[in-house]
């Protein structure tokens, strides 16, 4: 069966985001670091590139320079048993980042992540579809997502 690796570009900054994220996510490791050589055709011993894995998943850093830049047409998506996991990543990841509407954030290294608590599309997905729209439309009034507001929402009529 293929695997489906994501590869993430950046400036110069793969090594350090791959040193956070394998911080914020147990079971999480570097794998392998390439370093540019003297043939370039960037700086040596620059990270060429960082192969790490969270939480089981392969992630490839690629330090190709200024020209690409992330943005949230790519993100991650973290799914988080309770509040006290989606705090916990939402703190971690959004130090030095920004934070964004309903669960997104951007880390301090420009890589999206949604920090989505397992019970949101539980509730979204409600077959009482006035219930679930109650939950949309907390949801949508919300940066971090917090469990007990969409539980009264839910319940609210």
């Amino acid at each position: 069966m293929p695997k489906v690796t994501p590869f993430l570009w950046f400036d110069t900054e793969s090594e350090p985001a791959a040193e956070l994220y394998t911080s914020v996510f147990p079971n999480s490791r570097i794998l392998e670091v390439t370093r540019y050589g003297s043939a370039g055709p960037r700086e040596e011993g620059l990270a060429m590139t960082v192969s790490f894995e969270l939480e089981g998943q392969r992630v490839v850093a690629l330090n190709g320079g200024s020209d690409f830049k992330l943005n949230e047409a790519f993100s991650l998506s973290i799914d988080c048993d309770d509040q006290n996991e989606v705090d916990y990543y939402w703190e971690k990841l959004g130090e030095g980042g920004e934070h964004g509407p309903c669960g997104w954030l951007k880390d301090r290294f420009g890589l999206s992540w949604q920090v989505v608590p397992k019970r949101l599309p539980e509730l979204l997905s409600d077959p009482d579809r006035e219930k679930a729209q109650r939950v949309m439309a907390a949801m949508l009034k919300m940066g971090k997502i917090e469990v007990a507001e969409l539980e009264q929402a839910a319940v609210s009529a």
